[in-house]
């Protein structure tokens, strides 16, 4: 069973935890759904300050919607479209201090300040993205890239 952890607060000491504990989490499952469900849970217990933790998965030329924790959210976004359309496009993370000076965001959620997107790419093909929003701007940095391009690389395993 998951227990749930205390994190210390220092960014370079809890994210290898986080994911570590992802692996675990994850291990000998097979169930796509289930594990973007867990792996968006346990970034929503572990991460400040955010307000949407989720994921699009890439369908039929298009992000839909997948598992994730927050208020209701955007159903369907194009290539190019919004940070997360943007992060498929050129296949790189969006790293967003202000969402409202982004050209072409989507305000799924009138509360998000910055955005945080990773690409997920399965065998060079875009899977989808794992997005997470904040109602602070400058709420993610350098380091929340790095280890959240390392949880998903853990998570492309299970997928």
């Amino acid at each position: 069973m998951f227990e749930t952890q205390s994190y210390n607060g220092a960014k370079q000491k809890d994210y290898p935890i986080v994911i570590k504990q992802l692996d675990a989490l994850l291990h000998d499952e097979p169930d796509v759904i289930a594990n973007l469900s867990n792996a968006s849970a346990l970034l929503n217990q572990f991460l400040e300050d955010v307000n949407w933790v989720g994921f699009y998965i890439w369908k039929d030329d298009e992000l839909v919607l997948g598992p994730f924790q927050g208020l209701p959210a955007c159903v369907r976004i194009k290539s190019g479209k919004g940070v997360c359309g943007t992060a498929v496009a050129e296949k790189k993370t969006q790293l967003v201090a202000d969402v409202h000076q982004f050209p072409g965001h989507i305000a799924c959620d009138a509360a998000s300040q910055s955005e945080i997107v990773v690409p997920i790419i399965k065998e060079g093909e875009i899977f989808g993205v794992l997005d997470i929003d904040s109602p602070n701007k400058n709420r993610f940095d350098e380091t929340d890239q790095k280890y959240l391009e390392q949880f998903v690389q853990t998570l492309e395993k299970y997928i």
